[in-house]
């Protein structure tokens, strides 16, 4: 056979094997390490478009992202091109057989049984089956934290949870997955939540009525792709997951995703240079002993952004808060002017608006900028001290490969946010969840310099450090609780007319400084089992009393996924 009849031969199993290919349609959890990987890519301008804005991405987006990295493969490091190699195997689901791909229970996969293959750095999974029209994998997650307190005292926790995680698509279209986790805690139930802040918002460990302290958390949807028309995509989503909103590289002043995860319906549609985004979600308030008191919020936001290229994205979104009633048919609506509405429907909730750009117009350098108004301050924007001017905004720079130095990457941002940012004059339409901010974590009356340095040692290591300076303005309370000055720096505690200035200063109010260090370190030693090592000195001082408070604990967490 000469090279003609083979390359002939060749080509046409090629476009038989791509007319075969199954797209995944769930979406990959916005906390695994690809995203972070498809970022530094990005900045140094071997991706496309990625919607940094709106994180989270399909398996068929992931994969498609890192074939069009393996493109420019001469221009990535040792360590890049190791790591696109692990997460190509990962995502590549057309590619998996038994010489890359594990299952412990089943065998309609065709992939691997042997039992050494537990602890290779083959793709794992519980079960797993596939043909032309369905597919669904089953994993089998755990988690385990040990954690010390040094200072103020030293003290110790232990968090231990297990459980599972179902996904897959069916006819090439509807993505689908479960996640269940139950855990429990042993040791200080108050340094425990330290070291999963997520414990603050879990309804069984806030309550604490058994004996045995735990918690569950559960996410789970579905998620419809089409193509209309070529390069055309729009997709819906039902159900709960982590999801963050708005530009950011640390919080972010949208939605940052350190909050009680939502329930939403969310519509995405990208065509040519066109992007836009709604959704519409429901949570709660604060906990209360008395679930009389228990109420349910709804929050919907629309984002409507252009992007050119991988060059530059300019963005315009807006949100609304509200409460007290059942789903706004108004709100529901899309293509509608969320602001103009709520001013329709009485005035009776909280509506937020951004605009926001990103910008990498020099390879391996990224800027990010985004201003955040509350309310309606436009008209107010000329006296900066009035409390009506609920505003913030964040710049940040992303350099990866700075001076040439491979896989390394620095990030810089600040963030300033206004007294009263984030509060109403109803607190239940405050933009809240729980106890949490939506927002950006440091809260209204606050601003934030984050510096990070991030290494990538090899596709198995990767070394973090960050440093925060963080001001802040808080409430004064006398010794018997009652509010004596209301700085705006509580998103729960609304201005009160005829009683609280109408001009607040910048971190007026109770003022502290505080220095955050952090290092961490995360390794694979084997393929779906990873530890995190993190060591982290917390040093506050009040300005206002004149007095100092440190804390500095570490953690070691084992997560595996099988």
């Amino acid at each position: 056979m000469n090279n003609i009849s083979r390359k002939i031969i060749l080509l046409f199993s090629l476009l038989f094997a791509f007319s075969q290919l199954k797209a995944q349609q769930e979406n990959v959890p916005i906390d695994h390490p690809v995203y972070v990987f498809i970022k530094e890519m990005n900045v140094k301008n071997l991706t496309g478009y990625i919607h940094n804005d709106n994180p989270g991405m399909s398996r068929e987006e992931i994969l498609k992202n890192l074939n069009q990295i393996s493109e420019n493969s001469s221009q990535l490091s040792g360590t890049e091109k190791k790591t696109l190699k692990k997460y190509i195997d990962e995502f590549d689901d057309t590619a998996a057989d038994s010489n890359n791909t594990f299952q412990m229970f089943g065998s309609e996969a065709g992939f691997s049984k042997q039992g050494g293959d537990f602890l290779s750095d083959k793709i794992k999974y519980t079960y797993a089956f596939k043909n032309e029209d369905a597919n669904y994998y089953l994993n089998i997650l755990g988690r385990v934290y040990y954690g010390q307190s040094f200072k103020p005292r030293i003290n110790n926790a232990e968090l231990y949870d297990i459980g599972f995680r179902f996904r897959g698509t069916l006819f090439d279209k509807l993505g689908y997955s479960l996640t269940v986790q139950k855990g429990g805690v042993s040791g200080s139930r108050n340094f425990a939540v330290t070291l999963d802040p997520r414990l603050s918002y879990n309804f069984k460990y806030v309550e604490d009525y058994e004996n045995i302290n735990n918690y569950d958390f559960t996410e789970g949807y579905l998620r419809y792709k089409m193509e209309p028309v070529k390069e055309m995509t729009v997709s819906l989503q039902m159900g709960r997951e982590k999801i963050k909103f708005g530009y950011g590289y640390g919080s972010n002043l949208v939605l940052s995703g350190n909050h009680p995860v939502l329930d939403f319906i969310k519509l995405n549609f990208n065509y040519g240079i066109f992007d836009f985004t709604s959704i519409h979600a429901s949570t709660v308030g604060n906990f209360n002993v008395n679930r009389a008191l228990d109420y349910t919020k709804f929050i919907a936001i629309n984002r409507f952004k252009l992007h050119f290229g991988n060059s530059i994205e300019f963005g315009l979104g807006e949100g609304v808060v509200y409460s007290g009633r059942g789903l706004d048919l108004a709100y529901l609506n899309p293509f509608a002017f969320y602001k103009f509405e709520e001013m329709s429907l009485q005035d009776r909730d909280n509506g937020v608006l951004w605009l926001d750009m990103q910008t990498r117009i020099l390879p391996g350098l990224e800027l990010q900028g985004t201003f955040f108004l509350d309310d309606d301050p436009l008209g107010n924007l000329q006296d900066l001290s009035n409390y009506i001017n609920k505003t913030g905004y964040q710049l940040g720079a992303f350099w990866y490969s700075p001076f040439s130095l491979n896989d390394l990457s620095f990030v810089f941002e600040y963030t300033r946010i206004r007294p009263y940012v984030y509060s109403h004059v109803n607190y239940m339409d405050s933009y809240t969840s729980w106890n949490q901010v939506l927002g950006h974590e440091i809260g209204p009356n606050s601003d934030e310099i984050l510096a990070r340095i991030s290494y990538n040692y090899s596709e198995r290591l990767r070394l973090n450090f960050d440093y925060q300076f963080i001001r802040h303005g808080d409430n004064i309370y006398d010794s018997q609780g009652n509010l004596v000055f209301n700085s705006g720096g509580d998103p729960f505690v609304t201005h009160r007319l005829d009683v609280d200035p109408v001009h607040i200063l910048f971190l007026d109010g109770d003022r502290t400084n505080t220095n955050v260090i952090t290092f961490g370190l995360r390794l694979e030693p084997v393929r779906q089992f990873v530890f995190d090592f993190v060591f982290k000195e917390i040093m506050k001082r009040s300005v206002t009393h004149g007095f100092s408070e440190n804390q500095s604990y570490a953690y070691l967490k084992l997560m595996f996924e099988i």
